[in-house]
């Protein structure tokens, strides 16, 4: 059994950039006025690995790291339209690995599309990865760029403090699952 979330503090986000081999992830807080970058890294699961494998991993990883990083609120990347059917197949299980780790704690979820992602951290919606990682390392101050799945994790957490703080005036574009 996972602990409670935590409801104490400021505002601590775990944001998911979900994917079946390269799951981003990251958790980031507001300090001040300013947003803080408390962790972030990539779940990569091998190409060997049976697909069913790698859900149970991604889900026991985020396991791990809500219980390390105690978040109280999570934000992922929405659904995107895909072409081609089994590859949103994979996406969306992914997804759901991650997401029954967060509502295991009862932590609250939110998806934030890709377009409004790369327009809160870059200002335009048809960013590139390269672009998101620059600004993400930017915004918060890092010492070096973190890899693109991270930094898309990193951007989605961002958007979810920027979105949620009233002094910042963004209205928090937000879907309960």
């Amino acid at each position: 059994m996972l602990p409670p979330p935590n409801t104490g503090g400021p505002p601590r986000v775990l944001a998911i950039d979900p994917a079946l081999r390269n799951t981003g992830w990251a958790v980031v807080e507001r300090q001040g006025r300013k947003n803080v970058a408390l962790a972030w890294g990539v779940i990569r699961n091998k190409p060997k690995l049976l697909p069913s494998s790698c859900l149970a991993e991604i889900c026991r990883c985020f396991r791990e790291i809500i219980t390390g990083h105690q978040p109280n609120v999570c934000a992922i990347e929405a659904t995107i339209y895909v072409q081609n059917f089994q590859t949103a197949i994979t996406l969306g299980a992914a997804r759901g690995a991650a997401l029954v780790a967060a509502a295991e704690t009862g932590l609250e979820i939110y998806e934030y599309t890709p377009r409004r992602v790369k327009q809160a951290v870059v200002g335009r919606g048809s960013a590139d990865k390269a672009q998101v990682a620059f600004m993400v390392r930017a915004l918060l101050g890092l010492a070096e760029t973190p890899p693109h799945d991270a930094a898309d994790a990193l951007a989605i957490g961002i958007t979810h403090l920027e979105g949620s703080d009233p002094r910042v005036g963004m209205a928090l574009e937000k879907q309960r699952c």
